[in-house]
């Protein structure tokens, strides 16, 4: 039964997405499903005192349903079309009634759901006079009255419900497409960032080794490469996700899963390459994490320590993470000259991970270590206990 839901799901999705490609063919759909619909009375078998069902009333029927296939193109004129060759109908052959005014309601919405303020302003007016003629011309009845009335205001009323739905897919897909942006740009500035720092201090530090010890001068230049190397790397699995599926070389970058906490311990040692002293230790009870979770500690990190690298002046820095029975928070220290006067901590990379933390219910704080010295930037996620552990 869920099997069969879902494919009848995906054949759903599939033709919207062909009727949203094909507009027109959608619209000559629906004039054929109307025409089906108003070709009913005329087989039906009917009293000897109804209008005749005649081949040139049904063609003139037809006519009335010829407007739909423009109905989004120009609404106002289909509206004007159907009209015109429904009162055409009624005061020549006057062939057999419909039970419901299919035509004019499907315009109606149209004109609701696509239609400026204006043109449903001015096709309101126009039906407020039309319908009430088109009862007295035909029986005169104060019902017939107010169920046209009734389903008119319905149809108008479901075009103005599609207009705000289509509305607010169209604010969403905005937003969810600003977030993708943004998170896109936190990746990048963190990759380059690091990449960046790191192969900044190796090449400052070369010439001085090169002088007094050629054997780190040599590890200094091959920092700077796996620095470079990383940060393409991971530069080349981000544009492949951003990458049309269908392009010819999608092989040429492979999309591997983001970055965890395996890969923590080769970060700290590219970080050591520099010469600054890497700690890193762990408390509670380690677990495994989510995908997501592991991913921004690793970026959180990674981001800490190239502000260390890059404004700290730290000979030292600390990793450390402590798992919690709900959470896990990650600390990072350094024993550098800490924060500056007048800058608030409002660089785009803590902005980034104060970010990354929001994004999964977390908080992150930054600023002068817990004894007066350095810098921290300490990070709490939620992260509940496996079921396992937790009985």
């Amino acid at each position: 039964m869920g099997g069969s839901r879902g494919n009848l799901r995906v054949w759903w999705e599939r033709g919207r997405a062909l009727g949203a490609a094909n507009p027109l063919v959608v619209d000559i759909g629906l004039a054929l499903l109307v025409q089906a619909a108003m070709t009913m009375p005329f087989l039906v078998p009917r009293a000897a005192e109804a209008p005749p069902a005649t081949w040139g009333a049904y063609g003139l029927s037809t006519l009335t349903v010829v407007p739909l296939v423009w109905r989004r193109r120009a609404p106002v004129a289909a509206l004007s079309g159907v009209l015109a060759t429904s009162a055409l109908y009624r005061f020549t052959l006057d062939g057999p009634g419909q039970p419901l005014p299919y035509t004019g309601l499907v315009v109606v919405y149209t004109i609701a759901a696509l239609s400026s303020a204006r043109k449903r302003l001015a096709t309101g007016a126009v039906l407020l006079v039309a319908v009430p003629v088109g009862v007295w011309l035909n029986t005169r009845s104060a019902r017939e009255l107010t169920f046209s009335l009734f389903v008119f205001a319905a149809a108008y009323g479901f075009g103005r419900l599609t207009d705000a739905r289509q509305r607010a897919n169209r604010v969403e897909a905005e937003q969810a497409a600003a977030r993708e942006r943004a998170r896109i740009a936190r990746e990048m500035h963190d990759i380059l960032s690091h990449a960046v720092s790191l192969m900044i201090v190796q090449a400052e530090a070369g010439p001085v080794a090169v002088r007094a010890a050629p054997e780190r001068a040599e590890a200094a230049f091959d920092a700077i490469s796996a620095a470079g190397r990383d940060a393409m790397a991971q530069l080349r699995q981000m544009l492949g996700v951003l990458r049309d599926g269908g392009d010819e070389d999608a092989g040429a970058a492979p999309r591997e899963p983001q970055p965890g906490l395996a890969d923590l311990p080769d970060l700290l040692e590219r970080v050591r390459s520099g010469g600054l002293d890497v700690r890193y230790g762990t408390a509670g009870a380690v677990r495994p994490l989510p995908g997501a979770v592991a991913a921004t500690v690793f970026r959180v990190v990674q981001e800490a320590l190239t502000n260390t690298v890059r404004h700290a002046g730290a000979r030292t820095v600390a990793v450390r993470l402590t798992y919690g029975d709900d959470d896990l928070s990650v600390r990072v220290t350094d024993d550098g000259r800490g924060p500056q006067p007048g800058s608030g901590g409002s660089g785009h990379g803590l902005a980034g991970i104060r970010e990354r933390a929001a994004a999964h219910g977390g908080s992150a704080m930054t600023g002068r270590g817990t004894d007066g010295q350095g810098f921290e930037v300490l990070v709490r996620l939620p992260v509940p206990a496996p079921v396992e552990a937790a009985r």
